[in-house]
């Protein structure tokens, strides 16, 4: 089993003791001459806080050392995805429903709107307006739905 297969499944562990709410989105260990960087995002159906990231940080910084699966020194960073880091679970697409989104597909089309529903297969989206004109009445663009094996890639919009 790989470090990063091993502190996924302490992180998970870690999660399950702490609240159900709360879950991993992605582990990253790059290796480098001067120390490895661990990466880990965690994020919860309702938010998470700085503390829970410090405190799964510390957990898992002790096993780190406990069990010593990384050689050389490193360094350690726990949490969320930031905006600039595109969505990447089931889970966090139900968590940002009301949320403006800007969606690439395989076929690199792009679509930007709000995120209405999330189903198994696929998420609906509400396209934003493209540039108003007055005096001309337009119907409003019918909703998307785009399954997820056509997506590549989702990150949520910053509201101004």
């Amino acid at each position: 089993m790989s470090s990063q297969e091993k502190i996924t499944q302490w992180i998970s562990g870690i999660l399950e003791e702490k609240d159900d709410s709360l879950f991993l989105v992605d582990v990253t260990v790059n290796p480098a001459p001067q120390g490895a960087k661990v990466i880990v995002h965690l994020d919860g159906d309702n938010g998470i806080s700085i503390d829970t990231c410090a405190e799964v940080s510390r957990a898992l910084s002790a096993r780190l050392e406990e069990e010593d699966i990384i050689s050389s020194k490193y360094t350690l960073e726990v949490s969320s995805p930031g905006l600039d880091q595109p969505l990447k679970l089931h889970r966090q697409y139900i968590k940002n429903v009301g949320r403006n989104v800007k969606v690439l597909t395989q076929d690199n089309q792009t679509a930007k709107g709000t995120l209405l529903s999330v189903s198994d297969d696929a998420i609906e989206l509400e396209p934003t307006a493209k540039g108003k004109k007055k005096n001309k009445k337009k119907e409003p663009a019918a909703n998307l739905r785009i399954p997820f094996n056509q997506i590549k890639k989702t990150n949520v919009l910053a509201t101004l």
